[in-house]
């Protein structure tokens, strides 16, 4: 399956309060509003990693979405954008 030339790849890792707190669970929430594929998980380093493909428009707005609903427990978040592979068809939780 390739990805529209237009889809873009965000990645972030957040960092601060991000585990036990069902930071996971309110992504993949969050994600059945837009049309998002990727994962989010845990990372043995107490971060969370979170990688959504999509248009821009859809991606920026589920990142804002969760930055909003988690902005008690969100630290800091560090993204990177890349074109999108195209190889995920859902959001889930990895």
């Amino acid at each position: 399956m390739s990805a529209p030339t237009t889809a873009k790849q965000y990645e972030v890792y957040y960092s601060g309060r991000v585990q036990g707190v069902g930071f996971r669970a309110n992504a993949r929430h969050i994600s059945r509003r837009y049309v998002v594929t990727g994962f989010v998980r845990n990372l043995p380093d107490g971060r969370v990693h979170l990688l959504a493909e999509g248009e821009k428009e859809h991606v920026e707005q589920f990142l804002a979405d969760i930055a909003d609903s988690m902005a008690g427990n969100i630290t800091a978040a560090h993204q990177s954008t890349a074109p999108a592979s195209g190889k995920y068809v859902a959001f889930s939780i990895a």
